[in-house]
């Protein structure tokens, strides 16, 4: 299949609706259950994967992530993006500052029946993490 054929039912557009719905339920319809996620910060499976987003949007309840790049090779979807939030909530044991946050991502998932079975990830972790310390980081 083309790239165009995929470009409206990818991994990357769902992932970007449940980012952008606030809704950590929306795995369900795109995250297989035995889910293996290569990410220091969530575990495999689902459940780890719904756990995690429903953090993120206790800690970021104004998340907006837009999809920048998305790629289809065969049983692979990669997705670039940019998150853009205020820090709200408590968050990986950092009190909130209540000053906006960016984060940019490179994810790659491999799909099988059109549902997520393996994920990789490419995060600016360190401008990530300087700017929930409360820091200052050109974005």
């Amino acid at each position: 299949m083309s790239i165009t054929q995929h470009s409206t039912d990818t991994v990357a557009h769902a992932f970007a609706n449940l980012m952008n719905g606030h809704d950590p339920d929306a795995v369900d319809g795109f995250v297989a259950e035995n889910y293996i996620n290569h990410n220091a910060y969530v575990d495999d499976g689902r459940e780890a994967n719904r756990a995690f987003w429903a953090q993120w949007f206790a800690a970021f309840p104004d998340t907006e992530v837009s999809l920048d790049d998305v790629l289809v090779d065969g049983d692979r979807v990669a997705g670039r993006f940019t998150y853009q939030a205020t820090f709200q909530g408590p968050f990986m044991g950092l009190p909130p500052t209540g000053r906006p946050v960016v984060m940019h991502s490179i994810d790659i998932w491999r799909v099988v029946d059109g549902m997520a079975v393996e994920h990789w990830d490419q995060l600016d972790t360190q401008a990530f993490l300087a700017q929930l310390a409360g820091e200052d980081v050109g974005q």
